[in-house]
């Protein structure tokens, strides 16, 4: 009787678990980019979820003064109305045999631009440096080690704490919080650290997550001796919840440096990270053959790990905020051997991808992402632009022998469905609609949809009866694509 019983509820709940499993997903008429399988029920043929990479353009920035060095990074850059903000870590490290001379603490500087391309380091004249008020400097003393910046979109924000920031400070060890109200001055936002319980030896960072209501944080510590990442929220940017490690289900462990995730600006529900990979690879041939081998030992006789430790930057992806799917192939790679690369402290992407216009006439915007290189050479260090299309991250790529996917049930908002996709000349994408149990509806068979071919960021899909979905809106649908030689970034459906 007791087994019976027991069978039962298991059976219920199995039961209970697969209808909840088979409810539609209510995707509205948000963005939703292909950088993970949460959609895809099925694929076939060749078709696959493919990691892009952003391109390398020109170096941005160059830290040649006095109180800027060879060691600058920890970049945050967003787009606030007219005008691009960039603050950075301003820091010089100096080895020697034997000796890593540290000449100067970090300080906190900040940049600006009006196109994400071109940038000024403006003298503000807000802290002294050597005697003189002459700099682009936003902060010194504690917090200067990786000054953080955001604007803070919480519609209930305090007066006088549109901008906020954290970093890291000791005595005690946490992440202490700043406001402001210009995003140039700044204060303590309270004289304890607002988090504590982590090593926070990196970029530490926070945002206001508009979709969840809440703030959000996410730190570095060690787990087993590992560097990893870890994050916590809260309402009022004060109190927070305890610190709970981030999960990557089938991804290997690997050392995380920082983590630069923020919501993404035109999906705000996905969190998106370019997080610092960090990797000793010890001496062998090939590390003697990367640039700069005298100054690598040189390196190496301060502490091995200064010369044969690497960087190079992933990606990752969130519907959660802390179990991510993370891409174990770089996204950024240290790139061709030359001098002022292939060293660890390069390839630190900047917090956050921000859009600019693109440099081919006629062409639509892009997206730029700002990663160091040059760390530890001589007197200076630099900030390399990186291009990719808007939503380019991952595609779901079909070769030209063909492939295909079909998504779970869906429910929807609007008439159109509108595409951001890419094919060759030869190439296509076909589009049918079914129900959920996958049967063709009418007049949205496979056999009614022409070929989709070019490359654009905003389609409309169409059929042969039309282009107006506005009846199947709130109705659970599936839709198939078929393609070939073509590259699917994203979809939404569109009133």
């Amino acid at each position: 009787m007791i087994k019976a019983l027991v069978l039962a509820v298991v059976l219920c709940s199995w039961a209970v678990s697969m209808a909840v499993s088979a409810e539609p997903i209510d995707v509205g008429s948000r963005l939703e980019l292909m950088v993970d399988d949460y959609l895809i029920e099925e694929t076939k043929g060749g078709a696959e979820l493919r990691l892009h990479h952003p391109r390398p353009r020109e170096v941005v920035m160059v830290y040649d003064a006095p109180w800027e060095g060879s060691a600058c990074g920890y970049h945050t850059v967003f787009r606030d109305g007219d005008v691009y903000r960039m603050y950075y870590k301003a820091w010089h490290l100096h080895p020697t045999q034997g000796k890593l001379d540290i000449p100067r603490e970090p300080v906190g500087a900040y940049a600006e631009s009006e196109d994400g391309v071109r940038w000024t380091k403006p003298n503000l004249g807000i802290f002294e440096f050597e005697g003189s008020k002459a700099n682009n400097l936003v902060w010194i003393g504690k917090g200067g080690h990786d000054f953080t910046p955001f604007k803070d979109a919480n519609p209930d924000c305090r007066p006088g704490e549109e901008y906020k920031a954290v970093a890291y400070g000791p005595d005690p060890t946490g992440a202490y919080g700043f406001k402001s109200s210009d995003g140039i001055h700044w204060s303590f936002l309270q004289e304890a650290p607002i988090l504590t319980g982590a090593a926070f030896d990196t970029q530490n960072l926070a945002f206001w997550d508009s979709v969840r209501g809440e703030y959000r944080a996410y730190v570095r510590d060690f787990k087993d001796g590992v560097r990893g990442i870890r994050t916590a929220t809260s309402k009022d940017f004060r109190n927070w919840t305890e610190l709970a490690w981030l999960q990557y289900p089938g991804a290997p462990t690997e050392a995380l440096y920082t983590n630069q995730i923020k919501p993404y600006y035109r999906a705000p529900h996905l969190f998106i990270g370019f997080p610092t990979r960090y990797i000793e690879r010890g001496w062998s041939p090939s590390m003697e053959a990367l640039p700069e081998l005298e100054h690598r030992r040189l390196r190496a006789s301060c502490h091995p790990r200064y010369g044969t430790a690497l960087t190079d930057a992933l990606f990752m992806t969130s519907r959660d905020g802390q179990t991510f799917h993370r891409w174990d192939e770089a996204f950024v790679r240290p790139g061709l051997c030359r001098e002022g690369t292939w060293k660890y402290g390069d390839n630190y992407l900047a917090w956050h991808a921000v859009e600019t216009k693109s440099d081919v006439d006629g062409a639509p915007n892009e997206l730029s992402i700002y990663g160091t290189e040059g760390y530890w050479t001589g007197d200076s260090s630099q900030l390399r632009r990186f291009t990719m299309r808007i939503d380019g991250f991952v595609s779901m790529h079909a070769p030209l022998s063909g492939g295909e996917f079909t998504t779970k049930p869906l429910v929807f908002d609007g008439k159109d469905l509108v595409l951001n996709f890419s094919t060759s000349a030869a190439g296509s994408i076909r589009i049918e609609i079914q129900d959920a149990d996958g049967n063709p509806l009418d007049g949205f068979a496979l056999a009614d949809a022409p070929e989709i071919f070019g490359d654009a960021l905003d389609r409309v899909a169409s059929w042969k009866g039309g282009r107006d979905l506005a009846a199947l809106a709130g109705k659970p649908v599936r839709l198939r694509f078929v393609m070939k030689d073509a590259d699917l970034y994203a979809f939404r459906f569109r009133a």
